[in-house]
């Protein structure tokens, strides 16, 4: 519509209409504004509802301390009570009889009203094995057995022992005569070797014998004399082996009268001397106390020169007296 002059009449409620609709927009807007401040504006809002949010895992976690608490506290009281302590106790023992089988748990209970034995009293040693009482026995026919059994040990260990380092079994013998003092006495024990053990190289051949004559030369000596000290035992003889000095070595048919001592034979030549010329190789041999060569006399006249297979070893190491048992030993057994 426009007035008179083709202008448009004046509407007084314009402007405020403007103004309401511009505030209504402006409400609306800020309706908005907030509505989208709202949504915007959530992160930052976020804290407190995550904190209002956590208010009730602090008191889940409250209560989770509590129950952790609740045990031990428990314990205390039934520790300080005990009462409560048999009565946990007596609860843990059916809790673990009810695993055990029924016949296991029968057992248990009888054995348990068993009486128990005294120790030291037979019916408890029955409950020992028989290797624990024989180790532990401090009397009685066990302790005899026992400590017989450990010398009898203790001598073959000791006699292997031995035989590993002579290489010949015997390795002790006894001095059975006085034919070799002063150097060895009756009763005295020789500890005998293989011959051709800790032996130089110059003894005679391959022997392991070393003669008075070579010990001469090349100052070898044993038992107070030049020479090797051998043991020696020929096929025919019946008694116990002879352990004399080797003097020298004879070869099959030689005329040894001329290399022999004067001082140890009665005979003005080899026809006159027994085993002259030499029925075999061997070695001439004497014992120290002795006047005269074995060979000339009872101890060897019939088996002549000793051969290197009759030796059964050379004397190295004296122990004196110890051999006594061994004589008294052997004279029981003989008689």
């Amino acid at each position: 519509m426009t007035d008179e002059d083709g202008n448009a009449p004046d509407r007084p409620d314009d402007e405020p209409h403007d103004e309401v609709a511009r505030s209504g927009r402006e409400d609306v807007a800020d309706d908005e504004g907030v509505r989208n401040g709202d949504r915007a504006g959530a992160p930052s809002g976020s804290p407190d509802k995550d904190a209002a949010a956590d208010a009730p895992d602090a008191g889940e976690a409250g209560e989770a301390d509590a129950a952790d608490e609740t045990p031990a506290a428990a314990g205390t009281r039934d520790d300080d009570d005990p009462a409560a302590a048999a009565d946990v106790a007596h609860r843990d023992a059916d809790d673990a009889d009810e695993h055990v089988p029924a016949g296991v748990a029968v057992s248990r209970q009888r054995s348990e009203g068993r009486p128990r034995p005294e120790p030291g009293t037979r019916a408890a040693d029955r409950d020992v094995s028989f290797l624990t009482r024989f180790r532990t026995a401090q009397s009685g026919p066990l302790l005899f057995i026992r400590e017989t059994l450990y010398s009898a040990l203790a001598v073959v260990g000791v006699g292997l022992l031995l035989f590993a380092i002579s290489g010949v079994w015997p390795p002790m013998v006894a001095v059975e005569s006085g034919s070799m003092e002063p150097e060895m006495y009756r009763g005295d024990l020789v500890f005998v070797t293989e011959e051709h053990r800790f032996t130089p190289d110059y003894a005679y051949g391959d022997t392991g014998v070393v003669t008075v004559e070579i010990g001469t030369e090349a100052g070898y000596r044993s038992f107070g004399g030049n020479g090797s000290v051998i043991i020696y035992s020929p096929p025919d003889r019946a008694g116990s082996p002879i352990i004399h000095r080797a003097h020298f070595h004879v070869e099959e048919g030689e005329n040894w009268y001329d290399r022999a001592d004067p001082a140890y034979m009665r005979a003005d030549n080899c026809q006159e001397l027994p085993n002259c010329p030499a029925p075999h190789a061997g070695f001439i041999t004497k014992g120290d106390a002795n006047g005269q060569y074995d060979q000339v006399t009872s101890v060897a006249d019939t088996a002549g020169p000793i051969r290197p297979e009759w030796i059964r070893g050379s004397a190295r190491l004296r122990i004196p007296y110890l051999g006594h048992i061994r004589l008294q030993l052997a004279g029981a057994l003989a008689g």
